[in-house]
C-alpha cells in the first residue's frame, strides 16, 4: 500500500504535489518522493521518513516545472530501510521516464529473468517498482521511431504492460518533454481516481491520485475513477486522451481499502469510505447480537480512528452506551504499517491509552476495524484489564486475516497472522479477551458494495480466493521465504 499523486498544471506544481502527499500520509510513512518535468528536463528528490520531515525550502526549489508526481510508500516488496528503494524510479529510455506505482506485482522472478536475458536492462534494487517502470520503457520502446510520441504508441505500450505484468498496479509516470501517463490493472485492486481544475485561458489542470479527498482539497473536481484496464495520457498543455487497453478488464477493488487503508472522508470506485464502514458496524452489530449475552455489554469502544463510524453504528443498533476509552496520541504512526514485529509491539503502548474511568467495572465491548497479526489486539485486550474493566468483548468489523495478501498488503506470512490454523475460541484464548467477534465474509463484501455499481471484492486474505488467478502455493512459499514483514 502507497499513496501517488500525479498533476499536470498551469503553474508550478511541487507544492501542490506536497499538499497532496500530506494527505496521503497515512498510506505510508516509510518514505517519500517527488519528481517533476520542466521541458524536457526530470528534477527529483527521495528520502526515508514522513512527508514533513523529508522536503526543506532548498528542495522543493530544486524542483521546478509544471508536471509533478509525488509517492509516499508502505514497503510491501523490496526493504524498507534501503533508500534506494524510495519511489520515483527513473530509466533514460526513451525520452526519460520516471514511475510512481501503489501495488505488488506477482511475477516478479518471471520479469526480473526476461528484462535481464531478453530486454537486456539492468535492475538495481529488489524493488518492483523498478520491474515496472522498466518494463514501460522496453515496450514504450518498441513502439516509437524517431523522436515524437503519440498517444496511441503509448496506449499500445500499456497493452503490452497488462499482457506482460501480473499483480495489482496503480502508476503514474512522467515522460519528458511529453506528457504525464496513468495506469490501473485489469483488475482494478488499487485506487486511481481523476480530476480536473478550470483555470479559464489556460485550459484545464488535471490531477490523478490514490484518493478523493485529494483532489477536494485542492479545488479540483472529481470526474471519475480511471477504469480498470485503462490508461490515461495528458500533455503538458492539458489535452487528455484516454483508452481501454487490457483485453478483459473486470473492477473487483480491494476490501481492505474500505476496511482500514483509505481516509474515511475518501469517496473510490463509487462508494463512500465512511458510509461503508457505517454499514460494516449495522452488520456486525447483527452479530453480536446473535452471539454475545446483552448483560453482557455496559458501553461499546472503538480502537481510533478507524473503527470509529463501525463502532457508532454497533452501539446505536444495540442500543448501548458508545463511550471513547481510549485515548490515541496523534504522533505516533499507523502500528499495522510499520515495518518489523517488534516496531508495532512498542508502538501499541505510545499510541494509545486507556482511561480508567471509562473502563472501571464494565462490561466492555471494543470495536477494531480488523485483526492482522493479533499484536495491537492483545495489547488492547490487556490494557482494558489493567484499567478496571470487569469483561472485555473484542470484535472485528472484517472477518478473520487467514491468508496473506500479494497485492499491496504487508501480510506477507501465513505464520504471523493470529486467525492462520485457528478457529475462533482458539483465537480469542490467544487475544486473552472474554469473547470474541469477527464479521461474517459475507456480510463485509454486502456492506462495502451496497448501492454502488461494484459486484465484487477482492478479499483474498479473508478467503485465500486470489482475483488474478496466478498465485499458487508455491508463490505464497516463495513470498513467506523472502519477504519479510
Amino acid at each position: 500500500m502507497c499513496g501517488i499523486v500525479g498533476i499536470v498544471s498551469s503553474q508550478p506544481v511541487n507544492q501542490q504535489v506536497y499538499d497532496a502527499l500530506l494527505l496521503l500520509q497515512h498510506r505510508g510513512q516509510d518514505s517519500t518522493g517527488i519528481a517533476t518535468a520542466e521541458g524536457n528536463t526530470l528534477h527529483m528528490q527521495k528520502a526515508r521518513g514522513q512527508v514533513r520531515e523529508a522536503y526543506r525550502t532548498r528542495d522543493m526549489r530544486n524542483l521546478p516545472g509544471n508536471m509533478g508526481l509525488g509517492h509516499v510508500r508502505y514497503a510491501t516488496k523490496g526493504n524498507a530501510a534501503d533508500e534506494q528503494e524510495a519511489q520515483p524510479f527513473y530509466v533514460n529510455a526513451p525520452y526519460g521516464i520516471t514511475l510512481i506505482h501503489n501495488g505488488n506485482l506477482t511475477n516478479t522472478r518471471e520479469l526480473t529473468a526476461a528484462l535481464f536475458h531478453i530486454d537486456r536492462r539492468h535492475l538495481n534494487t529488489s524493488s518492483d517498482t523498478e520491474l515496472l517502470v522498466n518494463v514501460l520503457a522496453n515496450e514504450l520502446q518498441s513502439q516509437v521511431s524517431g523522436t515524437d510520441l503519440d498517444p496511441d504508441q503509448v496506449f499500445n505500450a500499456i497493452s503490452r504492460v497488462h499482457e506482460r505484468v501480473e499483480g495489482s498496479y496503480a502508476a503514474i509516470a512522467l515522460i519528458a518533454g511529453h506528457g504525464m501517463l496513468a495506469f490501473r490493472d485489469p483488475f482494478g485492486i488499487r485506487p486511481l481516481v481523476l480530476g480536473r481544475r478550470q483555470v479559464g485561458f489556460a485550459g484545464d489542470d488535471w490531477i490523478v491520485a490514490s484518493e478523493s479527498l485529494v483532489l477536494e482539497s485542492a479545488g479540483y473536481e472529481f470526474v471519475r475513477d480511471i477504469a480498470p484496464g485503462e490508461a490515461v495520457f495528458i500533455a503538458p498543455n492539458g489535452e487528455i486522451s484516454s483508452r481501454q487497453c487490457a483485453a478483459n478488464p473486470r473492477l473487483i477493488p480491494c476490501s481492505f481499502e474500505y476496511v482500514y487503508l483509505a481516509r474515511p472522508d475518501s469517496i473510490m470506485n463509487g462508494i463512500s469510505v465512511y458510509e461503508a464502514r457505517l454499514r460494516l458496524g449495522d452488520r456486525l452489530a447483527d452479530t453480536i447480537a446473535r452471539y454475545t449475552p446483552m448483560g453482557d455489554i455496559d458501553v461499546v469502544m472503538p480502537i481510533p480512528d478507524s473503527s470509529r463510524p463501525a463502532a457508532m453504528q454497533v452501539a446505536q443498533k444495540l442500543g448501548v452506551e458508545y463511550r471513547e476509552g481510549f485515548y490515541k496520541n496523534r504522533y505516533v504512526g499507523r502500528t499495522f504499517i510499520m515495518p518489523g514485529q517488534a516496531e508495532r509491539k512498542k508502538s501499541v503502548k505510545q499510541k494509545l491509552n486507556a482511561m480508567g474511568s471509562e473502563f472501571r467495572g464494565k462490561n466492555i465491548l471494543i470495536v477494531d476495524d480488523s485483526i492482522v497479526r493479533g499484536t495491537t489486539s492483545k495489547e488492547i485486550v490487556q490494557m482494558a484489564r489493567e484499567a478496571g474493566a470487569n469483561k472485555v468483548t473484542f470484535t472485528s468489523a472484517a472477518p478473520p486475516v487467514r491468508f496473506p495478501h500479494v497485492y499491496g498488503i504487508n501480510m506477507p506470512s501465513r505464520q504471523e497472522l493470529v486467525a492462520h490454523g485457528r478457529k475462533i475460541p482458539d483465537i480469542n484464548r490467544e487475544l486473552g479477551s472474554d469473547y470474541l467477534i469477527y464479521q461474517e465474509v459475507a456480510d463485509m463484501q454486502a456492506a462495502i458494495i451496497e448501492g454502488s455499481d461494484v459486484a465484487a471484492l477482492e478479499m483474498s486474505c479473508f478467503t485465500g480466493d486470489y482475483v488474478t488467478g496466478t498465485v499458487s502455493p508455491e508463490y505464497l512459499d516463495w513470498v513467506e521465504r523472502t519477504q519479510l514483514s
